[in-house]
């Protein structure tokens, strides 16, 4: 992953567990992330979205606003800001719910949480440079790096 990228990206963290708000601060701080902004709330996170920022982690069960209030307010505001669902919820409906939303992804919390955030930023940093490819330009090796990126192959090479 290139550091020099995500140094200057913006993340917001909402989660209303100070404890694993810190704990997700530090993983994104060992990633060489330098702009993290961090809400124990939905609102908060609402009043500071016009700094639009790239990445917002968010948390699917909290108390004011759930995830998926959160999460439709932002697409709202603009489509354009990735916003990852990170959960402990294990069932399948509000996972499929936020996609459905706009999420970009939905992480669940656990042990392998750091690998599947890697993997994330990874695909939004690969996403962010293909957009700013002139259109014109983006032919086959622009939907085959797309086909990677979302598991899927062209038929046609």
């Amino acid at each position: 992953m290139t550091v020099e990228i995500l140094k200057n990206m913006t993340f917001f963290i909402v989660d209303d567990d100070l404890f694993y708000q810190r704990i997700l601060e530090q993983q994104l701080k060992n990633m060489g992330i330098q702009h993290i902004e961090i809400f124990t709330n939905g609102i908060d996170c609402l009043y500071k979205i016009h700094q639009n920022p790239d990445v917002v982690f968010l948390d699917y069960n909290m108390d004011s606003f759930t995830g998926s209030d959160v999460l439709d307010k932002i697409k709202r505001f603009n489509p354009d800001i990735y916003v990852v669902i990170i959960s402990g919820q294990t069932d399948i409906q509000p996972v499929a719910d936020t996609l459905k939303l706009g999420a970009f992804d939905y992480i669940q919390k656990g042990k392998f949480e750091v690998i599947k955030i890697k993997e994330v930023l990874h695909r939004i940093i690969e996403i962010k440079s293909l957009l700013k490819i002139p259109r014109k330009n983006r032919g086959r090796s622009f939907k085959k790096t797309l086909g990677k990126l979302f598991g899927f192959e062209s038929k046609q090479e």
